[in-house]
């Protein structure tokens, strides 16, 4: 009888893991390969994505409370709306003047403050009163928590007229 002192695995047994080991490793690698190929040559042309047409059935977002307003009028009354609908502050009217064009008005909350849609809401009455003409603009204001404030709707309201 032979006698086997087990010093180990075998030769054979050795070169068996090892080939195991290596084609487990192939398969493995196999599904590491990038899904993206990526090729030295640009595309023929980029590819422009078309703006939706507007049909009208859903009413654009007001982005300040008129066309006449020049971008320091509306950074103004923007600063004007942002204290006014706060729903930590008074509910006091805060008003607006840019002395450079002579436009100037106020922002008047015009009830508490609401949630809707998870965004924190509230209805205004605002004034624009330029050396012609003064209108008032009725709206609501909406905004996220700690987010700035953005008019979800404005409209003339009634009452406008000259001045």
């Amino acid at each position: 009888m032979r006698g086997c002192a087990c010093k180990g695995p075998s030769r054979r047994s050795q070169i068996g893991a090892s080939v195991s080991a290596l084609s487990l490793a192939m398969v493995l690698c196999g599904c590491s390969q990038p899904l993206l190929v990526f090729r030295g040559d640009p595309p023929a042309a980029a590819r422009v994505v078309e703006e939706p047409t507007v049909t009208g059935s859903i009413e654009k977002r007001p982005v300040s409370f008129g066309d006449d307003l020049a971008e320091e009028d509306w950074r103004r009354a923007r600063a004007a709306l942002s204290v006014a609908l706060d729903p930590q502050g008074n509910g006091r009217p805060v008003k607006w003047d840019n002395p450079e064009t002579g436009l100037h008005g106020s922002v008047n909350p015009t009830g508490l403050p609401y949630v809707s849609d998870e965004l924190i809401c509230r209805n205004f009455l605002a004034s624009v009163i330029a050396p012609s003409r003064s209108r008032f603009v009725r709206g609501t204001g909406c905004k996220l928590s700690g987010g700035p404030w953005t008019l979800k709707r404005v409209r003339a309201a009634s009452g406008t007229g000259r001045s």
